[in-house]
This record gives C-alpha cells, sequence and structure tokens, in this order.
C-alpha cells in the first residue's frame, strides 16, 4: 500500500463547528451571538464514516486505496510523457534487408562474407552482401544452440553446439563444406559428456572445450591440423562406401514448408565422403583442488616442490598445517554462526572462461620452446569463486603432466576476464569491483581501475583504438603501443568507459548512469562496432537499439525492424556485428499480425534484419575514409607516442640526419660566399693580400 495520504483524503477540508446545536440565524446582524471563538470547534467529517459497522469501513479503504493508485498511474504516466517530451528524438533507421527464415534462429556468426544461423536440426549459411542462402545442412534431431565461425585465410572453421550438448566442427573450404568431428559425441549414452563452452585460438592452431560429466567438469585442448585439412581437402582421398554411391549431394532443405518466398542460391555441396584429420588432443585441465592442510614436514620440502617457479602462488605449495586450517574455521564460523546457520543450497559445478595467448615477455616458457610469430603458446584460464589466474603452456603432449607454467592472484575472485582482438591486451574483472589492464605485448600492466561503489563487471568489450584529428575520430593505420579503450556494463545497468595509455593513470568516465524511475531502459547488452570510430550498439530491455558515441557519451540514432514486428525477447536480443563489414545482423522476430492469425499447424515466418551503416546519412560520412596513414601522425607531438617505438626511433633518425644534411648544405654555401668576397676584396686591393 502507498506510503502516500490517501487523495481523498487531501481533498477534503476540516469545518468549523459550533458546540450547541445549529440554528437558523436571525435576519439581522444585532440579533446575532457574541459568541467566543472556543466556542467552535475543528470537526472531521471522516468521524462518521470511521463510526461505521464493519464490513463498510473495509470496503471504505478499499475504495480510498484504488483512487491512490489510480492517482498514481496517472502521475507516473504524466511523468512519463514530460521526460519523452523534453527528450531529443532520435532519428529511427530502418533495416536495409529482410532475410525471412521458416525456422526460428537461435543463433549467429559471421566470418568473411558469410552469415551462420543456427536452427532447429542444422545451420543455413547466408552471403553477407545478397543476404541469399548458399547451403542449408539438417542432419540433426535437436536444435542448434550455438555457432561460432573463425576465419582460417581461405577458409573457415566453424563449430556447432546442440542441445544435447554435442560439439561439431566443419571446414568450409570454397564451395564444399566438411564434417570434421563430433569431439564429445559417443555411442554410450550413460558416457555422455556435456560441452558447455568453447574457443578457437586466432588462426585456428588449437582449440579448448569446457566439458561435463557426473559431478565433475574439466576443459579438454586439441591441436587443429589445419594444413592437413588444406591438403585433403584439395586432394580428396575418398572412401569405399562413398565410390559405391558415386555422386556428390548438393544440400537441399529437408523442411516440408514450402520456400517460395525465400531467395536461394545453393551452390555449397556437402562432402561426406571425404574424412579429414581429426584434432590432435594435447592437455586435460580440471579445475584446482580445495586447499587443505600441509604434507610437507619441512620448508625445503615446499620450495622443491616448486620447480623453476611454475605454478608458484596458486596456494597448493604451503606449510599450513591442518590444525591450523581448522582453527581459523572454528574461529570463523563462531564470528558469524548467525549468518551460517540454515540450509545451504548445493554449491553447482565450476565453470572456466579461457583465452589462448600469444608470445610475450609476460608469459614464461621454456628456454628450448620457439613458437612461430602468430601463433598461440599460452592457454590462460581462470575458474568461478578462485582467484588465481592461470597460464599453460600448449607446447605439451597428453602423457605430459598438466601443471601450470605461471599462476597471476588477485586479490578477489575473478568475475570476468577478456582478451582484445589482437591479443594485445587483457582485463581481469574481480568480484570487488577491480579491473586490472595487462598489456601483453610490451609486458606490464597498464595500470589498475576501480569500479564504483557497489557496481560488479557484468561484461566487457574493447573497442578498437581510435583518436580524434582534426575534428574527427580516425582509426591509426597500423599497430599502435600500449593504447587501450574498451567499455564496462555493470550488474545495475550502468555503463562505463576505461582508457589506459602507456604509463599513465588509467582512466574511467561514466556513459550511462543506472536508471532508477525507468527500468525498461536499463541496458541488457553492448556490441562495439569496429568499423565506426569510438561507436557502440546498446541494446535496451524495451526492445531498443541505439549508438552511442562514446566520446560524447551521447546517442546518435537508433536502428528498429518495421512496426509489424518486435524483438523475440528485448532483455535477450539475437544479433551479430560484423567486425570487417559496416553491417549487423538482428532477429527481429515475426510480425504480430502473424503471430494472431498463424495455427499450429505450420511454422511462422521469422525475420532478420540487416542492418548497413553506409546506407544511413548521418553515419555514411563516418564510417567512410576512417582510417589515417601513421605517417600523417609522426609529426603530430600528442599522438606520436601512441606508435610503435621502432618507428619513432627511425623518423627520428630520419629527421635528425636531414637537419644535419641541411645544415651542412648551409654551411657549405656560407665558406662559398666568404671565398667569393675575399677574392673581389683581393682584386680590389691587391696591396694587401
Amino acid at each position: 500500500m502507498s506510503t502516500k495520504r490517501s487523495q481523498t483524503q487531501k481533498m477534503r477540508l476540516p469545518t468549523f463547528t459550533q458546540k450547541v446545536p445549529l440554528e437558523v440565524p436571525s435576519p439581522t446582524e444585532k440579533d446575532w451571538s457574541k459568541d467566543n471563538i472556543e466556542d467552535y470547534v475543528i470537526k472531521d467529517l471522516d468521524e462518521g464514516v470511521n463510526s461505521l459497522p464493519q464490513p463498510y469501513r473495509m470496503i471504505n479503504k478499499l475504495v480510498n486505496l484504488v483512487f491512490d493508485l489510480a492517482w498514481e498511474l496517472i502521475e507516473e504516466r504524466d511523468t512519463l510523457k514530460e521526460s519523452e517530451i523534453d527528450c531529443i528524438q532520435l532519428t529511427n533507421y530502418p533495416p536495409l534487408t529482410e532475410v525471412q527464415l521458416n525456422k526460428m534462429p537461435n543463433c549467429m556468426a559471421i566470418s568473411q562474407d558469410y552469415v551462420f544461423i543456427g536452427v532447429g536440426k542444422g545451420f543455413f549459411i547466408y552471403n553477407l552482401y545478397n543476404t541469399k542462402r548458399i547451403c542449408t545442412w539438417e542432419k540433426l534431431k535437436v536444435d542448434v544452440t550455438s555457432i561460432w565461425a573463425t576465419d582460417l585465410g581461405n577458409e573457415i572453421l566453424i563449430a556447432l553446439l546442440d542441445e544435447m550438448g554435442i560439439i561439431r566442427l566443419f571446414y568450409f573450404y570454397k564451395d564444399r563444406l566438411f564434417l570434421i568431428k563430433a569431439i564429445n559425441e559417443v555411442e554410450d549414452t550413460s558416457k555422455h559428456n556435456t560441452c558447455v563452452k568453447m574457443a578457437i585460438s586466432q588462426g585456428g592452431d588449437f582449440a579448448a572445450f569446457l566439458l561435463q560429466g557426473v559431478g565433475d567438469v574439466w576443459l579438454d585442448v586439441y591441436k587443429l591440423p589445419k594444413e592437413s585439412w588444406l591438403k585433403e581437402v584439395e586432394h580428396p582421398q575418398v572412401t569405399s562406401n562413398a565410390k559405391k554411391k558415386a555422386r556428390q549431394t548438393q544440400l537441399n532443405s529437408v523442411d516440408p514448408t514450402p520456400i517460395d518466398n525465400l531467395e536461394m542460391d545453393m551452390n555449397i555441396y556437402f562432402r561426406g565422403d571425404i574424412k579429414l584429420s581429426f584434432p590432435v588432443p594435447i592437455m586435460k585441465i580440471k579445475p584446482p583442488k580445495p586447499i587443505t592442510g600441509t604434507t610437507f614436514k619441512s620448508p625445503l620440502e615446499v620450495f622443491a616442490k616448486v620447480e623453476d617457479c611454475y605454478g608458484l602462488g596458486s596456494g597448493q605449495n604451503h606449510f599450513i598445517k591442518e590444525s591450523q586450517w581448522e582453527h581459523q574455521a572454528e574461529i570463523f564460523y563462531t564470528s558469524y554462526r548467525k549468518f551460517l546457520d540454515g540450509e545451504w543450497e548445493e554449491e553447482p559445478l565450476s565453470s572456466a572462461t579461457f583465452h589462448f595467448l600469444l608470445p610475450s615477455c609476460l608469459t614464461a616458457m621454456p628456454a628450448e620452446v620457439r613458437s612461430p610469430s602468430g601463433v598461440a603458446c599460452i592457454l590462460g584460464i581462470h575458474w568461478t569463486r578462485h582467484h588465481n589466474f592461470f597460464l599453460y603452456s600448449l607446447n605439451r603432449t597428453l602423457k605430459d603432466k598438466a601443471d601450470p607454467e605461471g599462476v597471476w592472484p588477485c586479490a578477489a575472485p575473478i568475475v570476468i576476464s577478456q582478451l582484445s582482438s589482437c591479443s594485445s591486451y587483457l582485463v581481469l574483472a574481480c568480484e570487488d569491483g577491480v579491473l586490472t589492464l595487462w598489456d601483453l605485448a610490451e609486458g606490464f600492466p597498464l595500470g589498475v581501475v576501480a569500479l564504483p561503489e557497489g557496481c560488479t563487471c557484468q561484461s566487457l568489450h574493447f573497442l578498437k583504438y581510435f583518436l580524434i584529428h582534426k575534428g574527427r575520430k580516425m582509426f591509426p593505420e597500423g599497430p599502435v603501443k600500449s593504447q587501450m579503450k574498451c567499455v564496462v556494463l555493470c550488474t545495475d545497468a550502468s555503463l562505463y568507459l576505461v582508457e589506459a595509455s602507456g604509463t599513465q593513470e588509467p582512466t574511467i568516465s561514466m556513459l550511462v548512469e543506472r536508471p532508477t524511475k525507468h527500468i525498461d531502459k536499463a541496458i541488457c547488452a553492448v556490441a562495439p562496432v569496429p568499423t565506426l570510430p569510438g561507436m557502440v550498439l546498446i541494446f535496451s530491455k524495451n526492445g531498443s537499439v541505439n549508438l552511442m558515441d562514446v566520446t560524447k557519451a551521447e546517442v546518435i540514432c537508433a536502428f528498429a525492424p518495421p512496426r509489424s514486428y518486435h524483438l523475440e525477447v528485448p532483455w535477450e536480443p539475437l544479433f551479430v556485428v560484423s567486425s570487417h563489414h559496416p553491417c549487423f545482423l538482428l532477429h527481429g522476430g515475426c510480425p504480430a499480425e502473424t503471430e494472431a492469425t498463424t495455427d499450429n499447424s505450420s511454422d511462422p515466418w521469422n525475420s532478420v534484419f540487416y542492418f548497413n551503416f553506409e546506407t544511413y546519412p548521418l553515419l555514411e560520412n563516418i564510417s567512410k575514409n576512417c582510417t589515417i596513414p601513421l605517417k600523417d601522425l609522426i609529426d603530430d607531438k600528442v599522438f606520436s607516442r601512441v606508435l610503435p617505438l621502432e618507428e619513432r626511433c627511425q623518423h627520428f633518425l630520419q629527421k635528425s640526419f636531414q637537419t644535419l644534411k641541411k645544415n651542412q648544405m648551409k654551411g657549405h654555401d656560407h665558406w662559398a660566399r666568404l671565398r667569393k668576397y675575399s677574392l673581389i676584396l683581393q682584386k680590389e686591393n691587391p696591396k694587401k693580400f
């Protein structure tokens, strides 16, 4: 019930009532009574209502409550209308193209010029330019829940995860699609393991799969033979069973739904008759064991256990006895007994977040190991409810013991970790709201940033580094040194921009504050736009999609499907942003009128909308010509520090050489003029010379 005073009560005013019974006054003022003011008292008009018997008194309270709630609703709507009038009307851009699907899309991914859409029983492949379907693979009995696509150069590695937790790898080469292997598929269902998460290294040399079994969880790491795959598809060896069929099966849709309204250009062939080499397992990693009492008898045994400082900091090798642990546990339980007593839910299985890191001076590697440039050599991993970030070498076999080569301890449990697309920067976000920024390429921490009190990191996204040159946001053409920008979405729906530059102290600024009045405007997802400098897409719970400029912390435009469509789950939007093309795709659900008229016998159309930034007038100039050559930044004292050290030294030497050469030329001219002047004087006065 509202704490506000009843509006009906506010409208009732007290009246002055005389103590004696009321009489009709005489027509002349002379006959009026000369009573004192004490003879008049304030009488409450609700006195009669309060004296009502039940249930009329309860009915009166309920009616007043209804009036109060209605009044609050009226005030809230008036406030909302006033805020809508005050806010700036954004330019709302419609999609460029609509892709109609006869099945519900569950996931999407973009690689090169192709879009991969996971649906029930399989996935579709579309051309990104003309939005035509070029391939359909539907061989499953369950829905696809997640899909990943990794660029391998001229090829694409596709990973497919279904509802049963089975992960499958596909190899997409030119106009052919190959099934490599179902990683965790077994004939005995009692031994079935579920894949929860996966990751593929940059370049596709390694892959890691987080699996769950009966009360257990672990991480399997594989080396991918991509060189062998390329040879096997260029010089295929057809199996004996396939020779009997002697044909090549073209992929066609097996769904009985008519597809007359779908634009299709089926020219991708599935080659099930060619077997590719399987990934090679190299490591199995389990969560760290709980820390218990020591079994060592002396500190020397503890140090002898740690070989070459590997694993130092994990907390496993210590000299704390079991009795000391028990004593500390008893003190803790005694101090917080009132909070600990009661029933506790069973602790869920631990999960993990993992990244493939490139060679750097921060990752300790044996001296005899030499990893090629651009190829991952370290796997970084952290487990839920743990403080440590573990580093494992990828130069090993399955027979080797899976011990970490390095440990980065944190002061609080790590909740989020994120690696930049260039693999040069890493951010660790802890449970206490502290962010640690690492420059892996240069080998030093960029700094530590603390979120405002009460804020915890929900997601973290790197921005492609940009700078403002002559009033325009520009991408430097080439690598920059120790410059990082990222946006942090907190659990309270607030959004922050974190910037770090070399040895300077990192800064944090608020982009969007936590919503207090209009909860439907809370941010539920954020996605940077790699082709637009300093731009991020913001998805709200009310279904709105806005484009924000992080340099000004303001929204510049919005994107929305046609009015007849609505997002299927606004608080969990299905979208994908291209990293190389100025576009993004958004699942818009099915039209409202279709939902009302469609029966259960046929599936409604689902639409995926294609938005191209270069087709909108407000963004056309931003997306085009947004890169600047490094040579244009060399002479600028403000931006020259972002260049690599080698280029700055080379420019300094070139500039010094040019200055020295000019000075020498000036000196040569000066001596020539002096010599000419002396000859003239010698001719005029030969006796003096």
